[in-house]
């Protein structure tokens, strides 16, 4: 199978990269742009993987880009996104750049070539839930302008699936968490904390609660929801259909490590009243039904996975006492 792979330096995007390849999948990986070269977290996959993929360089912003290179290609995983809720509220204009009229390009150019799209979505676009366990039904109220990047991008996809019979998955994870995660996430801004051995670990709000899932069964999330025929045109939810706060995490960080911790909240980390989401939790019902996808990875291990991973890079890490956005 040929698959176009967009945002594939990144987090995410790395680890599917890699699980495409050992599943025997020709990948081409588009890595935005840079001036050094840098295919991001790409460069750290074994030899053997990173041989076999076409890197290329661009941007998804760019419409004529879009149309040459995923001609040929079967499956197309946008991954591609500015996500940082943070520096959205400072930038907004360049998150519905890419974040929508990037998505416009791909999924224009899937409907050129007939690729299957599967669009990357996030948990952020349900806002407040007003009913939890939420379900893919649920009403969308995003709160930040990423959220509303992410839900303006969900229905455009959709919509030209309805119009157009464009092949389209809308896959909607919750927070994935694991090696190769930024600190702009609250699990590796936490461990990276404790790893670099601090006294007092600085935080926002200690109280929101959230369902995550390891990288490894988000991503295999993903490609089993690209396989099923039964969810074209429609939208699918991975999470584990648990939630812990952030609280609970530094608590059981503090029984892996043996660390005793002092937690200062840092109001310049809290969101805006109108914000905040106190909790996002999921109900996976539908993944498992449709493909019989459900998380392996339970929460503690996951949590040891990546404490081991970022003791093993802390020279990659840098400003842990710094707000990341």
């Amino acid at each position: 199978m040929n698959c176009f792979v967009t945002g594939a330096e990144g987090f995410i995007g790395s680890h599917l990269v890699e699980s495409l390849v050992r599943n025997g999948d020709k990948v081409k990986a588009l890595c935005l742009y840079n001036s050094f070269s840098s295919i991001g977290w790409l460069s750290q996959l074994p030899n053997e993987i990173g041989a076999e993929i076409e890197i290329i360089f661009g941007d998804v912003n760019d419409t004529e880009l879009m149309l040459h290179e995923m001609n040929g290609q079967d499956k197309v995983f946008n991954l591609a996104a500015l996500i940082a809720i943070p520096y959205s509220y400072r930038a907004p204009r360049s998150y519905y750049q890419t974040n929508i009229f990037g998505t416009l390009n791909i999924v224009e150019a899937a409907k050129k070539h007939n690729c299957h799209l599967i669009q990357i979505s996030t948990s952020e676009v349900y806002g407040t839930p007003e009913t939890v366990p939420i379900t893919e039904n649920h009403k969308l109220k995003p709160q930040s302008p990423y959220a509303a990047s992410k839900s303006a991008a969900d229905f455009l996809v959709l919509a030209h699936n309805a119009a157009f019979g464009v092949p389209v998955t809308v896959v909607r994870p919750f927070n994935t968490y694991g090696p190769r995660q930024s600190q702009r996430a609250i699990i590796p801004t936490i461990l990276a904390q404790f790893v670099s051995k601090r006294q007092k670990i600085i935080l926002g709000n200690l109280k929101t609660k959230r369902d995550f899932t390891f990288v490894s069964d988000t991503v295999s999330g993903i490609i089993d929801a690209s396989m099923s025929v039964d969810l074209l045109g429609d939208v699918v939810q991975l999470g584990s259909g648990e939630v812990v706060s952030v609280s609970d995490i530094v608590l059981m960080v503090s029984q892996l490590t043996g660390q005793m911790v002092e937690v200062v909240q840092d109001q310049a980390r809290v969101r805006t009243s109108g914000s905040e989401i106190s909790l996002l939790h999921s109900d996976p019902t539908k993944a498992r039904e449709a493909f019989g996808w459900s998380p392996k990875t339970s929460f503690n291990d996951g949590l040891s996975l990546t404490l081991d991973w970022m003791k093993e890079n802390i020279s990659m890490l840098r400003r842990v006492d710094h707000y990341h956005t």
